[in-house]
Protein backbone atom coordinates (compact mmCIF):
# COMPACT_ATOMS: atom_id res chain seq x y z
CA UNK A 1 0.00 0.00 0.00
CA UNK A 2 3.04 1.92 0.92
CA UNK A 3 4.51 1.51 -2.12
CA UNK A 4 2.11 2.32 -4.66
CA UNK A 5 1.17 5.45 -3.04
CA UNK A 6 4.61 6.90 -3.30
CA UNK A 7 4.74 5.05 -6.95
CA UNK A 8 4.49 7.40 -9.86
CA UNK A 9 5.19 5.56 -12.40
CA UNK A 10 2.34 5.16 -14.36
CA UNK A 11 3.72 3.05 -17.12
CA UNK A 12 3.22 -0.11 -16.22
CA UNK A 13 6.92 -0.92 -16.59
CA UNK A 14 8.03 -2.35 -13.25
CA UNK A 15 11.97 -1.12 -14.23
CA UNK A 16 10.62 2.57 -14.19
CA UNK A 17 8.99 2.25 -10.57
CA UNK A 18 10.09 5.56 -8.10
CA UNK A 19 9.45 3.10 -5.18
CA UNK A 20 10.44 -0.12 -4.15
CA UNK A 21 10.17 -2.04 -0.93
CA UNK A 22 13.28 -3.23 0.90
CA UNK A 23 12.92 -6.01 3.67
CA UNK A 24 15.72 -6.84 6.35
CA UNK A 25 15.50 -10.59 7.18
CA UNK A 26 16.55 -11.69 11.25
CA UNK A 27 17.23 -14.89 12.42
CA UNK A 28 13.78 -16.59 12.81
CA UNK A 29 12.69 -19.71 15.01
CA UNK A 30 9.78 -22.05 14.46
CA UNK A 31 6.48 -20.77 16.93
CA UNK A 32 4.20 -23.74 17.55
CA UNK A 33 0.12 -22.16 17.86
CA UNK A 34 -1.96 -24.04 20.16
CA UNK A 35 -5.75 -22.86 19.43
CA UNK A 36 -8.46 -23.73 21.73
CA UNK A 37 -11.35 -26.17 20.40
CA UNK A 38 -14.41 -23.82 21.25
CA UNK A 39 -14.76 -19.72 22.20
CA UNK A 40 -14.17 -18.67 25.65
CA UNK A 41 -16.24 -16.40 27.32
CA UNK A 42 -13.80 -13.93 29.73
CA UNK A 43 -10.27 -13.73 27.97
CA UNK A 44 -8.87 -12.25 31.16
CA UNK A 45 -10.16 -15.73 33.64
CA UNK A 46 -8.52 -17.52 30.19
CA UNK A 47 -5.48 -16.27 30.57
CA UNK A 48 -4.95 -16.99 33.77
CA UNK A 49 -5.68 -20.50 33.79
CA UNK A 50 -3.40 -20.94 30.84
CA UNK A 51 -0.80 -19.42 32.39
CA UNK A 52 -1.26 -21.91 35.72
CA UNK A 53 -1.51 -24.91 33.05
CA UNK A 54 1.45 -23.97 31.31
CA UNK A 55 3.55 -23.48 35.15
CA UNK A 56 2.40 -27.08 36.10
CA UNK A 57 2.73 -28.86 32.79
CA UNK A 58 5.67 -27.58 30.75
CA UNK A 59 9.52 -27.36 30.87
CA UNK A 60 11.51 -24.54 31.64
CA UNK A 61 10.88 -21.19 30.18
CA UNK A 62 9.17 -18.03 31.19
CA UNK A 63 5.61 -16.95 29.84
CA UNK A 64 4.60 -13.36 28.14
CA UNK A 65 0.90 -12.48 28.70
CA UNK A 66 -0.76 -9.96 26.52
CA UNK A 67 -3.97 -8.08 27.72
CA UNK A 68 -5.61 -4.82 26.41
CA UNK A 69 -4.72 -2.04 29.53
CA UNK A 70 -3.34 -1.37 32.86
CA UNK A 71 -7.08 -2.95 34.83
CA UNK A 72 -6.69 -5.79 32.88
CA UNK A 73 -2.71 -6.48 33.74
CA UNK A 74 -3.50 -5.39 37.34
CA UNK A 75 -6.74 -8.13 37.93
CA UNK A 76 -4.15 -11.35 36.12
CA UNK A 77 -1.39 -10.39 37.82
CA UNK A 78 -3.25 -10.27 41.21
CA UNK A 79 -5.19 -13.71 40.44
CA UNK A 80 -2.23 -15.28 39.58
CA UNK A 81 0.07 -14.19 42.47
CA UNK A 82 -2.95 -15.87 44.82
CA UNK A 83 -2.90 -19.09 42.94
CA UNK A 84 0.58 -19.33 42.68
CA UNK A 85 0.62 -19.22 46.48
CA UNK A 86 -1.80 -21.85 46.30
CA UNK A 87 0.15 -23.88 44.23
CA UNK A 88 3.42 -23.61 47.06
CA UNK A 89 1.10 -25.03 49.78
CA UNK A 90 0.46 -28.01 47.50
CA UNK A 91 4.52 -28.32 47.46
CA UNK A 92 5.16 -27.09 43.92
CA UNK A 93 8.55 -26.93 44.25
CA UNK A 94 8.85 -24.55 41.24
CA UNK A 95 7.48 -21.10 42.26
CA UNK A 96 5.83 -18.13 39.62
CA UNK A 97 7.04 -14.43 39.66
CA UNK A 98 4.73 -12.68 38.42
CA UNK A 99 5.07 -8.76 36.96
CA UNK A 100 3.29 -6.56 35.47
CA UNK A 101 3.99 -4.18 32.18
CA UNK A 102 2.45 -1.59 31.32
CA UNK A 103 3.20 2.44 29.73
CA UNK A 104 2.31 4.05 32.86
CA UNK A 105 4.29 1.61 35.41
CA UNK A 106 7.37 3.13 37.49
CA UNK A 107 10.74 2.51 35.85
CA UNK A 108 11.58 0.74 39.07
CA UNK A 109 9.24 -1.66 38.58
CA UNK A 110 9.05 -1.80 34.71
CA UNK A 111 12.75 -3.31 35.16
CA UNK A 112 12.05 -5.53 36.69
CA UNK A 113 11.21 -8.13 33.82
CA UNK A 114 14.43 -7.94 32.63
CA UNK A 115 16.37 -9.81 36.16
CA UNK A 116 17.24 -12.75 36.41
CA UNK A 117 15.73 -15.32 38.07
CA UNK A 118 16.91 -18.62 40.19
CA UNK A 119 16.46 -22.13 38.11
CA UNK A 120 13.27 -23.22 40.00
CA UNK A 121 11.36 -19.99 39.21
CA UNK A 122 9.32 -19.47 36.78
CA UNK A 123 8.81 -15.37 35.36
CA UNK A 124 4.97 -14.25 33.99
CA UNK A 125 5.65 -11.15 32.71
CA UNK A 126 1.77 -9.50 31.90
CA UNK A 127 2.16 -7.07 29.64
CA UNK A 128 -0.22 -4.55 27.22
CA UNK A 129 0.85 -3.94 23.80
CA UNK A 130 3.60 -1.71 25.01
CA UNK A 131 5.37 -5.25 24.71
CA UNK A 132 4.63 -6.06 21.18
CA UNK A 133 6.94 -3.69 20.12
CA UNK A 134 8.68 -1.60 22.80
CA UNK A 135 10.87 -4.20 24.68
CA UNK A 136 12.68 -8.07 24.31
CA UNK A 137 12.81 -9.91 27.08
CA UNK A 138 15.42 -13.02 27.05
CA UNK A 139 13.65 -16.28 27.64
CA UNK A 140 10.55 -16.29 26.95
CA UNK A 141 9.30 -19.48 25.71
CA UNK A 142 5.59 -19.21 26.16
CA UNK A 143 3.60 -16.42 24.89
CA UNK A 144 -0.44 -15.97 25.54
CA UNK A 145 -2.06 -13.70 23.54
CA UNK A 146 -5.97 -12.80 24.95
CA UNK A 147 -7.06 -12.15 21.10
CA UNK A 148 -7.62 -8.42 21.80
CA UNK A 149 -6.50 -5.19 21.85
CA UNK A 150 -7.64 -1.27 22.98
CA UNK A 151 -7.56 1.23 20.53
CA UNK A 152 -9.00 4.80 20.52
CA UNK A 153 -11.77 5.06 17.85
CA UNK A 154 -13.90 8.02 17.25
CA UNK A 155 -17.27 7.44 15.94
CA UNK A 156 -18.49 10.80 14.00
CA UNK A 157 -22.56 9.78 14.04
CA UNK A 158 -22.13 10.65 18.49
CA UNK A 159 -18.93 12.84 17.98
CA UNK A 160 -17.73 11.08 20.77
CA UNK A 161 -14.26 9.61 20.90
CA UNK A 162 -13.38 6.60 23.30
CA UNK A 163 -10.51 3.63 23.82
CA UNK A 164 -12.45 0.64 23.10
CA UNK A 165 -11.42 -3.17 22.87
CA UNK A 166 -11.33 -5.18 19.67
CA UNK A 167 -10.30 -8.00 18.42
CA UNK A 168 -6.50 -8.28 17.68
CA UNK A 169 -5.56 -7.98 13.89
CA UNK A 170 -3.94 -10.87 12.31
CA UNK A 171 -0.99 -8.57 12.01
CA UNK A 172 -0.73 -7.96 15.43
CA UNK A 173 -1.17 -11.43 16.42
CA UNK A 174 1.16 -12.51 14.21
CA UNK A 175 3.87 -9.84 15.93
CA UNK A 176 3.09 -11.15 19.40
CA UNK A 177 3.90 -14.82 18.10
CA UNK A 178 6.91 -13.39 16.67
CA UNK A 179 8.11 -10.69 19.45
CA UNK A 180 10.66 -13.15 21.13
CA UNK A 181 12.01 -15.61 18.71
CA UNK A 182 15.14 -16.67 20.16
CA UNK A 183 14.21 -20.00 20.53
CA UNK A 184 11.23 -22.08 19.95
CA UNK A 185 8.07 -20.80 20.97
CA UNK A 186 4.58 -21.68 21.55
CA UNK A 187 1.71 -19.37 21.33
CA UNK A 188 -1.52 -19.87 23.16
CA UNK A 189 -4.06 -18.19 21.65
CA UNK A 190 -7.91 -18.04 23.14
CA UNK A 191 -9.33 -18.04 19.86
CA UNK A 192 -9.87 -21.12 17.77
CA UNK A 193 -8.51 -21.46 14.36
CA UNK A 194 -11.64 -20.64 12.55
CA UNK A 195 -12.20 -17.12 14.19
CA UNK A 196 -8.33 -16.44 13.52
CA UNK A 197 -8.92 -17.04 9.77
CA UNK A 198 -11.79 -14.30 10.41
CA UNK A 199 -9.69 -11.53 11.99
CA UNK A 200 -8.66 -8.31 9.96
CA UNK A 201 -5.65 -8.71 7.93
CA UNK A 202 -4.30 -5.60 9.50
CA UNK A 203 -5.36 -3.13 11.88
CA UNK A 204 -7.88 -0.24 11.05
CA UNK A 205 -5.18 2.67 10.00
CA UNK A 206 -5.13 5.91 12.67
CA UNK A 207 -6.85 8.25 9.97
CA UNK A 208 -10.10 6.12 9.46
CA UNK A 209 -10.94 5.45 13.50
CA UNK A 210 -9.92 8.91 15.13
CA UNK A 211 -10.72 12.69 15.88
CA UNK A 212 -9.83 14.35 12.55
CA UNK A 213 -9.73 17.83 14.37
CA UNK A 214 -5.90 17.63 14.72
CA UNK A 215 -5.21 16.69 11.32
CA UNK A 216 -7.26 19.25 9.52
CA UNK A 217 -5.83 21.98 11.43
CA UNK A 218 -2.13 20.89 10.39
CA UNK A 219 -2.92 20.59 6.78
CA UNK A 220 -4.99 24.27 7.14
CA UNK A 221 -1.85 25.47 8.64
CA UNK A 222 0.52 23.96 6.02
CA UNK A 223 -2.00 25.63 3.15
CA UNK A 224 -3.94 22.91 2.13
CA UNK A 225 -7.33 23.92 1.85
CA UNK A 226 -9.46 21.68 0.01
CA UNK A 227 -8.64 19.02 2.79
CA UNK A 228 -11.51 16.90 1.63
CA UNK A 229 -10.07 16.11 -2.01
CA UNK A 230 -6.45 15.69 0.22
CA UNK A 231 -5.11 12.07 -1.16
CA UNK A 232 -5.10 10.42 1.99
CA UNK A 233 -2.95 7.64 2.35
CA UNK A 234 -6.17 6.03 3.92
CA UNK A 235 -8.95 8.20 3.48
CA UNK A 236 -11.29 8.85 6.31
CA UNK A 237 -14.49 8.89 6.70
CA UNK A 238 -16.38 11.83 5.09
CA UNK A 239 -18.67 11.92 7.93
CA UNK A 240 -15.88 12.10 10.05
CA UNK A 241 -14.21 15.35 8.24
CA UNK A 242 -17.26 17.08 8.59
CA UNK A 243 -17.82 16.62 12.46
CA UNK A 244 -14.09 17.95 13.17
CA UNK A 245 -14.53 20.87 10.56
CA UNK A 246 -17.51 21.66 12.71
CA UNK A 247 -15.80 21.65 16.00
CA UNK A 248 -13.17 23.97 14.98
CA UNK A 249 -15.56 26.24 13.41
CA UNK A 250 -17.05 25.98 16.93
CA UNK A 251 -13.68 26.68 18.77
CA UNK A 252 -12.56 29.71 16.63
CA UNK A 253 -10.30 28.01 14.91
CA UNK A 254 -11.83 28.50 11.33
CA UNK A 255 -14.20 30.94 9.94
CA UNK A 256 -17.58 30.25 8.24
CA UNK A 257 -15.69 29.83 4.94
CA UNK A 258 -13.26 27.03 6.68
CA UNK A 259 -10.27 29.17 6.17
CA UNK A 260 -8.07 29.42 9.61
CA UNK A 261 -8.34 32.28 11.79
CA UNK A 262 -6.06 34.74 12.53
CA UNK A 263 -4.88 34.92 15.26
CA UNK A 264 -6.52 32.23 16.88
CA UNK A 265 -7.07 29.46 14.11
CA UNK A 266 -3.21 30.30 13.80
CA UNK A 267 -1.91 29.79 17.04
CA UNK A 268 -4.14 26.94 17.96
CA UNK A 269 -2.12 24.76 15.07
CA UNK A 270 1.10 25.80 16.58
CA UNK A 271 0.35 23.78 19.82
CA UNK A 272 1.14 19.83 19.55
CA UNK A 273 -1.85 18.99 21.55
CA UNK A 274 -5.63 18.58 20.99
CA UNK A 275 -7.29 22.21 19.37
CA UNK A 276 -9.34 21.81 22.79
CA UNK A 277 -6.26 22.30 25.08
CA UNK A 278 -4.87 24.64 23.25
CA UNK A 279 -8.20 26.83 22.86
CA UNK A 280 -8.16 26.48 26.81
CA UNK A 281 -4.56 27.46 27.42
CA UNK A 282 -4.92 30.60 25.14
CA UNK A 283 -7.92 31.71 26.90
CA UNK A 284 -6.28 31.04 30.45
CA UNK A 285 -4.66 35.01 29.75
CA UNK A 286 -8.37 36.12 29.34
CA UNK A 287 -9.76 34.04 32.53
CA UNK A 288 -6.64 35.44 34.30
CA UNK A 289 -5.51 31.29 35.75
CA UNK A 290 -2.85 31.15 32.85
CA UNK A 291 -0.46 29.42 35.04
CA UNK A 292 -3.01 27.22 36.90
CA UNK A 293 -4.48 26.19 33.22
CA UNK A 294 -0.28 25.17 31.76
CA UNK A 295 -0.39 22.96 34.44
CA UNK A 296 -3.47 21.46 33.96
CA UNK A 297 -3.24 21.03 30.37
CA UNK A 298 -0.08 19.54 31.16
CA UNK A 299 -0.63 16.87 33.93
CA UNK A 300 -3.96 15.52 31.33
CA UNK A 301 -1.07 14.60 28.69
CA UNK A 302 0.28 12.22 30.98
CA UNK A 303 -1.38 9.08 31.92
CA UNK A 304 -1.81 6.94 35.15
CA UNK A 305 -0.10 9.36 37.32
CA UNK A 306 -2.00 7.93 40.55
CA UNK A 307 -0.12 4.49 41.29
CA UNK A 308 -2.19 1.48 42.41
CA UNK A 309 -0.20 -1.49 43.68
CA UNK A 310 -2.31 -4.59 43.39
CA UNK A 311 -1.19 -5.39 47.65
CA UNK A 312 -1.58 -1.66 48.38
CA UNK A 313 -4.81 -0.45 47.29
CA UNK A 314 -6.26 0.44 50.41
CA UNK A 315 -2.73 2.75 51.25
CA UNK A 316 -2.86 3.94 47.81
CA UNK A 317 -6.71 5.45 48.11
CA UNK A 318 -5.67 6.74 51.89
CA UNK A 319 -2.64 9.10 50.19
CA UNK A 320 -4.41 10.11 46.95
CA UNK A 321 -7.69 11.49 48.68
CA UNK A 322 -5.19 14.26 50.29
CA UNK A 323 -5.34 15.94 46.80
CA UNK A 324 -8.88 15.19 46.09
CA UNK A 325 -10.92 18.02 45.41
CA UNK A 326 -14.84 18.71 45.07
CA UNK A 327 -14.79 20.33 41.89
CA UNK A 328 -13.28 17.16 39.91
CA UNK A 329 -9.75 15.22 38.24
CA UNK A 330 -9.07 18.30 36.79
CA UNK A 331 -8.64 20.30 39.66
CA UNK A 332 -7.22 17.16 41.64
CA UNK A 333 -4.26 17.11 39.14
CA UNK A 334 -3.30 20.55 40.01
CA UNK A 335 -3.57 19.64 43.07
CA UNK A 336 -0.95 16.81 43.21
CA UNK A 337 1.48 18.33 40.43
CA UNK A 338 1.71 21.75 43.05
CA UNK A 339 2.01 19.54 45.88
CA UNK A 340 4.87 17.62 43.61
CA UNK A 341 6.83 21.11 43.09
CA UNK A 342 6.68 22.04 46.60
CA UNK A 343 8.47 18.97 47.76
CA UNK A 344 11.26 19.54 45.38
CA UNK A 345 10.03 16.99 42.84
CA UNK A 346 11.03 13.67 44.69
CA UNK A 347 11.26 10.50 44.56
CA UNK A 348 11.08 9.58 47.66
CA UNK A 349 7.82 11.75 48.33
CA UNK A 350 6.31 10.18 44.75
CA UNK A 351 7.15 6.80 46.37
CA UNK A 352 5.31 7.59 49.58
CA UNK A 353 2.52 9.18 48.13
CA UNK A 354 1.63 6.32 45.66
CA UNK A 355 2.52 8.46 42.01
CA UNK A 356 3.98 8.25 39.39
CA UNK A 357 7.44 10.05 39.38
CA UNK A 358 7.98 9.54 36.14
CA UNK A 359 4.89 10.96 34.84
CA UNK A 360 5.41 14.33 36.96
CA UNK A 361 8.52 14.61 35.47
CA UNK A 362 7.63 14.35 31.95
CA UNK A 363 4.74 16.60 33.04
CA UNK A 364 7.02 19.21 34.13
CA UNK A 365 8.92 18.76 31.45
CA UNK A 366 5.76 18.99 28.61
CA UNK A 367 4.42 21.82 31.27
CA UNK A 368 7.85 24.30 30.17
CA UNK A 369 7.27 23.34 26.39
CA UNK A 370 4.14 25.10 26.67
CA UNK A 371 4.83 27.77 28.36
CA UNK A 372 7.17 28.91 25.99
CA UNK A 373 4.47 28.95 23.45
CA UNK A 374 2.23 31.42 25.69
CA UNK A 375 5.23 33.52 25.92
CA UNK A 376 5.54 33.79 22.12
CA UNK A 377 1.45 34.67 22.20
CA UNK A 378 2.11 37.00 24.93
CA UNK A 379 -0.32 35.27 26.90
CA UNK A 380 -0.59 36.87 30.03
CA UNK A 381 1.01 34.85 33.29
CA UNK A 382 -1.19 35.17 35.73
CA UNK A 383 -2.93 33.18 38.69
CA UNK A 384 -5.89 32.62 40.05
CA UNK A 385 -4.87 32.91 43.39
CA UNK A 386 -6.50 29.94 44.75
CA UNK A 387 -9.87 30.78 43.28
CA UNK A 388 -11.14 27.59 41.34
CA UNK A 389 -14.07 29.61 39.47
CA UNK A 390 -11.63 31.20 36.55
CA UNK A 391 -10.02 27.85 36.26
CA UNK A 392 -13.06 26.14 35.36
CA UNK A 393 -14.57 28.55 33.33
CA UNK A 394 -11.45 28.52 31.36
CA UNK A 395 -11.43 24.69 31.21
CA UNK A 396 -14.82 25.07 29.82
CA UNK A 397 -14.21 27.50 26.91
CA UNK A 398 -12.17 24.65 25.58
CA UNK A 399 -14.26 21.43 26.47
CA UNK A 400 -17.45 22.93 26.09
CA UNK A 401 -17.86 20.25 23.23
CA UNK A 402 -17.72 17.53 25.97
CA UNK A 403 -20.17 18.64 27.84
CA UNK A 404 -23.05 15.57 29.86
CA UNK A 405 -26.08 16.06 32.08
CA UNK A 406 -26.80 13.84 34.86
CA UNK A 407 -30.30 12.54 34.17
CA UNK A 408 -32.54 10.98 36.70
CA UNK A 409 -32.17 7.66 35.33
CA UNK A 410 -28.55 7.70 37.44
CA UNK A 411 -26.72 8.61 33.95
CA UNK A 412 -25.23 11.78 32.32
CA UNK A 413 -26.53 12.33 28.54
CA UNK A 414 -24.26 14.28 26.24
CA UNK A 415 -25.80 17.21 25.88
CA UNK A 416 -26.06 18.28 22.17
CA UNK A 417 -26.67 14.09 21.05
CA UNK A 418 -28.19 12.60 24.04
CA UNK A 419 -25.48 9.55 24.19
CA UNK A 420 -25.53 8.09 27.55
CA UNK A 421 -22.21 7.97 29.72
CA UNK A 422 -20.93 7.12 33.40
CA UNK A 423 -18.43 8.29 35.47
CA UNK A 424 -15.17 6.18 35.23
CA UNK A 425 -14.58 4.66 38.99
CA UNK A 426 -10.59 6.12 38.59
CA UNK A 427 -11.96 9.77 39.09
CA UNK A 428 -12.51 11.11 42.30
CA UNK A 429 -16.21 12.15 41.39
CA UNK A 430 -16.71 8.53 41.06
CA UNK A 431 -18.18 7.75 44.63
CA UNK A 432 -19.48 11.26 45.27
CA UNK A 433 -22.96 13.18 44.72
CA UNK A 434 -23.27 13.06 40.87
CA UNK A 435 -22.93 16.83 39.88
CA UNK A 436 -25.49 18.22 37.83
CA UNK A 437 -23.10 19.02 34.71
CA UNK A 438 -19.73 17.89 34.14
CA UNK A 439 -17.13 18.34 31.49
CA UNK A 440 -14.59 15.78 30.29
CA UNK A 441 -11.27 14.71 28.64
CA UNK A 442 -12.11 11.36 27.12
CA UNK A 443 -14.20 8.27 27.10
CA UNK A 444 -13.56 4.74 27.28
CA UNK A 445 -15.52 2.05 26.23
CA UNK A 446 -15.95 -1.44 28.09
CA UNK A 447 -19.28 -2.91 29.26
CA UNK A 448 -20.41 1.15 29.73
CA UNK A 449 -19.10 4.31 28.26
CA UNK A 450 -16.88 6.02 30.92
CA UNK A 451 -15.95 9.74 31.10
CA UNK A 452 -12.43 10.13 32.03
CA UNK A 453 -10.98 12.91 33.76
CA UNK A 454 -14.03 14.83 34.87
CA UNK A 455 -15.02 18.21 36.65
CA UNK A 456 -18.23 19.79 37.70
CA UNK A 457 -19.41 22.95 36.24
CA UNK A 458 -22.41 25.49 35.61
CA UNK A 459 -24.89 24.99 33.22
CA UNK A 460 -24.72 29.07 32.44
CA UNK A 461 -21.24 28.55 31.52
CA UNK A 462 -21.92 27.05 29.03
CA UNK A 463 -24.46 29.49 27.40
CA UNK A 464 -21.84 32.13 28.27
CA UNK A 465 -18.54 30.24 26.59
CA UNK A 466 -20.15 28.50 23.76
CA UNK A 467 -23.68 30.11 22.50
CA UNK A 468 -23.34 29.30 19.21
CA UNK A 469 -23.04 25.69 20.43
CA UNK A 470 -25.47 25.41 22.79
CA UNK A 471 -28.63 27.48 21.82
CA UNK A 472 -30.53 26.62 25.11
CA UNK A 473 -29.17 24.77 28.41
CA UNK A 474 -31.85 23.38 30.71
Amino acid sequence: KFRNFFNQNNTGDPSKDTSVILTVEGRTFPVDIFYIQSPVPDYVKSTVETAMKIHQMENDGDILAFLTGQEEVETVVSMLIEQARALSRTGMKRHLRVLPMYAGLPSPEQMKVFERVSHNVRKVIVATNVAETSITVHGIVFVIDCGFVKLRAYNPKTAIECLVVVPVSKASANQRAGLETQSQMALFSPTTEEDFEKLPKSTVPEMQRSNLAPVILQLKALGIDNVLRFPFLSPPPAQSMVQALELLYALGGLDMHCRLTEPLGMRIAEFPLNPMFAKMLLESGNFGCSQEILTIAAMMQIQNIFVIPPNQKTQAARQHRKFAVEEGDHLTMLNVYEAFVKHSKSSQWCQEHFLNYKGLVRASVVREQLKKLLVRFKVPKKSSEGDPDPVLRCIVSGFFANAAKFHSTGAYRTIRDDHELHIHPTSVLYAEKPPRWVVYNEVIQTAKYYMRDVTAVESAWLLELAPHFYQQVT
